[in-house]
């Protein structure tokens, strides 16, 4: 599949999905962004202590989190979205975590001499430089001089009300790309919600009836009955057969 057949299909996944969220559609979504979390993980390895997977993970947390927020009609890029939410739960994790940002000595030497350079060229130039003309003053590709910039600026007390992305209806702040807990413990829900409503197709019609009436319509078990067209002791038993069938499609995570 090319780059821009790739880009094309999730494109259309998004909008499908901000129509109709699925935890089906999420997971395309997910596998489709892959890159993204990796390409972030990659970068932010080389700056700490922990393992490469263990980042890579944390940063399937942001991107799902990214999923659910994107909204199509904005025009923006959602790799442009998304970046700042990924980057957000890791650093996230690490401080967390307690995890010693480790910045090699070379950066840092690179760091203090393009901060002197950056003056330098702002007299020389009469403008302000671009990170490019640096780069190269320095000898060091862009993506060097990026890498070495963001390195030592994660060691620093960020605002969370500093601007990391901009969209046509205003700007992302760092605060926005944090983990809100009542919003994980809501995608938590849903997503058992969803996985229950999968397992519960499994199920043959009357016991499927029976655990909707008592348990999701909160029935009394003779209410369930007259309306299914059984005993309240057949009920019973549909309830105890349901239970234990979906305990074992969903991996006991019913209760």
């Amino acid at each position: 599949m090319t780059t821009q057949s790739i880009t094309t299909n999730s494109a259309e996944l998004l909008s499908a999905y901000a129509r109709n969220p699925s935890l089906k559609l999420r997971n395309q979504l997910v596998e489709l962004n892959i890159g993204l979390v990796r390409q972030v993980a990659h970068r932010i390895s080389h700056q700490c202590s922990e393992p490469y997977e263990d980042l890579e993970q944390i940063g399937y947390v942001g991107l799902i989190r990214a999923i659910e927020r994107f909204n199509p009609s904005q025009g923006c890029a959602f790799s442009s979205f998304a970046i700042p939410y990924i980057r957000g739960e890791i650093l996230h994790y690490l401080r967390d975590k307690g995890s010693v940002m480790r910045i090699p000595r070379r950066w840092q030497e690179l760091y203090t001499k393009g901060k002197k350079l950056r003056k330098h060229l702002a007299v020389v130039l009469g403008r302000h430089p671009k990170e490019k003309e640096i780069a190269n003053s320095l000898g060091v590709s862009l993506d060097e001089w990026h890498e070495c910039q963001l390195a030592i600026q994660n060691r620093l007390l960020v605002s969370l009300d500093i601007n990391v992305n901009q969209c046509s209806e205003g700007y992302i702040s760092f605060g926005d790309t944090l983990p809100d807990l009542k919003c994980q413990t809501q995608r938590r829900w849903e997503d058992e919600r969803l996985q229950l409503q999968r397992a519960m197709t499994q199920l043959d019609t009357k016991t499927k009836a029976a655990i909707e009436c008592v348990f999701l319509r909160d029935l009394p078990r003779k209410e369930a009955a007259k309306e299914i067209g059984i005993s309240p002791m057949t009920v019973t038993r549909h309830l105890q057969k349901g239970i234990e069938q979906l305990e074992v499609l969903m991996g006991g995570r019913v209760a």
